[in-house]
C-alpha cells in the first residue's frame, strides 16, 4: 500500500497491474494475474461463496466520505498527489481536517495527510478486499494496526480507503530499496517485535492476517511498525477446530506449506509469514529472489541450510546476516533471532510457535538485552575500564553474503 501505501510507479491508475499480482503464483506463473491463483486453489465453489463479505460495510466509527470530499483532498487526485500502484488501485495522498474530516489545503495548522486507495472498478475481487479492510478494521483498533479513517462507496461504483499517513514507509523500501539508510539491528528487532504484538492481536481475536509481508509493514514518523492492507483477513477457525479450508491466496515466499497444499488455514499459518519476515530482517534478502536460483529462489530453502540445527546456527549464522549492518549486532542475538525464525518455519504447524505466549515474549526479552548491550556500551566508551570492556558483547564485522 505504500505511504498506507504502494511501490512508486506510474500515475497513469488505468494502467494499474491485474489484482492479484501480489498473491500467490504458481512457479511458473511469473507476475501473475487472476487466473495464475487458481493454480493454488484446493477449495469448492461452496467455500467459496461462504468468503464472500456482505454487500454494505457494517456500522462503525469510521468516517463515510463522498466522492467530492475526496477529490477535494487529493487535488482531484492529481499527479502531485500520487503515491503509487498496486493491485488494488492506485494510492493517493490528502488532506483533511483533524476535527472535522472535511477535505482542507496541504499543510494547514488544523490539517492531517491521510494515504487514500482507490479502487479499480473493473476487480471484482478488489471489491471483496475493500470491504474485508473495511469490516475488519473498523472494528480492530491497536497500536501496531494501521489506522482506518474511513471510506467512500457511492452509486457510481467508487470504492475508496482512507488511512492515516505512514510517514516511514513500507518496511520493504528500508530492507531493500537503494539509497535507503540501513535500519539497525535495534530497529530491526524492535519492527519485530511490533509486529508481533499486532499478530498476537489478531489472534486473540481469531483473526488471521493471512497477507504478512515486508510490504504490509510500515512504519510512521517514530518508526513504529504497524501492519496494513486487511483485504485478505479472515475469522479463523472456531468450535475447537484446528483450521478453517478456503481458497489459497496469499503471497509466495511467505505462505505456509500445508496452506499451500492444502487450503487449511490457521493462525500459525500466520506464523510461518512472521518466520519468513525474520528472515528477511536478518539477511536484508527477499522472501522470493528468482536470481538466486531454482534451489534457493524461496528465502526459506536458501537460510535453511546455515540455520538449522544449533551447532550449525552457532557456526554460520553470521554468513547470513545482512552485509548493510556493517557487522553491528552481537551474535548471541542473532543466533537467538535465527532460533526463532527457524521454529517459526517449523513445515509442521503444530510444532510452531504461539505468537503471545512464546514469540513476542522472546522477542522483548531481545530487545531488553539489547538496550542493555547498547547501554553498556556507552558507558565503556564514557568511562574506559578494562572489566567493562572484556564484558561488553562483541560486534562482529567479518561476514558476506553467500
Amino acid at each position: 500500500m505504500g505511504n498506507c501505501c504502494c511501490i512508486k510507479g506510474s500515475a497513469k491508475c488505468a494502467n494499474a497491474s491485474t489484482p492479484f499480482e501480489s498473491k500467490v503464483v504458481s512457479k511458473s506463473g511469473g507476475g501473475g494475474g487472476a487466473s495464475n491463483n487458481n493454480n493454488f486453489s484446493s477449495k469448492s465453489k461452496a467455500a467459496a461463496a461462504a468468503e464472500v463479505p456482505p454487500a454494505a460495510p457494517p456500522a462503525s466509527s469510521l468516517k463515510s466520505f463522498s466522492m467530492g470530499d475526496l477529490r477535494a483532498a487529493t487535488k482531484n487526485f492529481g499527479s502531485s498527489s500520487y503515491l503509487g500502484e498496486g493491485g488494488f488501485g492506485c494510492v493517493y495522498k490528502g488532506w483533511i481536517d483533524e476535527a472535522t474530516f472535511a477535505p482542507t489545503k496541504p499543510g494547514a495548522a488544523s490539517g492531517r495527510m491521510v494515504a487514500i486507495k482507490k479502487l479499480k472498478k473493473e476487480s471484482f475481487q478488489g471489491h471483496k478486499e475493500w470491504l474485508a479492510e473495511v469490516t475488519y478494521l473498523g472494528q480492530l483498533h491497536h497500536e501496531n494496526l494501521v489506522k482506518l479513517v474511513g471510506y467512500c462507496s457511492d452509486s457510481d461504483s467508487n470504492k475508496l480507503l482512507v488511512y492515516e499517513y505512514m510517514l516511514r514507509g513500507s518496511l520493504e523500501n528500508h530492507l531493500f530499496r537503494r539509497g535507503t539508510h540501513p535500519l539497525t539491528w535495534a530497529s530491526r528487532i524492535a519492527v519485530a517485535a511490533d509486529v508481533a504484538r499486532g499478530l498476537a492481536f489478531l489472534h486473540a481475536r481469531d483473526v488471521i492476517f493471512r497477507d504478512l509481508k515486508s510490504s504490509n509493514v510500515l512504519l510512521d514518523g517514530a518508526h513504529r511498525a504497524k501492519l496494513s492492507d486487511f483485504g485478505l483477513a479472515r475469522a479463523g477457525p472456531t468450535a475447537g477446530r484446528s483450521h478453517v479450508s478456503t481458497r489459497v491466496v496469499g503471497t509466495r515466499g511467505y505462505a505456509a506449506p500445508e496452506y499451500v497444499a492444502t487450503g487449511h488455514l490457521s493462525a500459525k499459518s500466520d506464523v510461518y509469514g512472521f518466520g519468513v519476515l525474520l528472515l528477511e530482517l536478518m539477511t536484508g534478502r527477499r522472501a522470493l529472489d528468482e536470481s538466486r536460483g531454482p534451489a534457493a529462489e524461496l528465502l526459506v530453502d536458501w537460510a535453511r541450510p546455515f540455520l538449522t540445527g544449533e551447532r550449525r546456527r552457532k557456526q554460520q549464522v553470521m554468513r547470513v546476516m545482512d552485509t548493510r549492518l556493517g557487522g553491528q549486532y552481537p551474535k548471541r542475538q542473532a543466533q537467538e533471532m535465527a532460533e526463532l525464525a527457524m521454529r517459526c518455519l517449523q513445515n509442521d504447524p503444530k510444532n510452531r510457535p504461539t505468537m503471545a505466549d512464546d514469540v513476542l515474549p522472546c522477542l522483548l526479552l531481545l530487545q531488553q538485552a539489547n538496550t542493555k548491550s547498547s547501554s553498556l556500551a556507552t558507558t565503556t566508551m564514557e568511562v574506559p575500564s578494562p572489566r567493562l570492556v572484556s564484558s561488553t558483547t562483541p560486534v562482529h564485522r567479518r561476514h558476506r553474503k553467500i
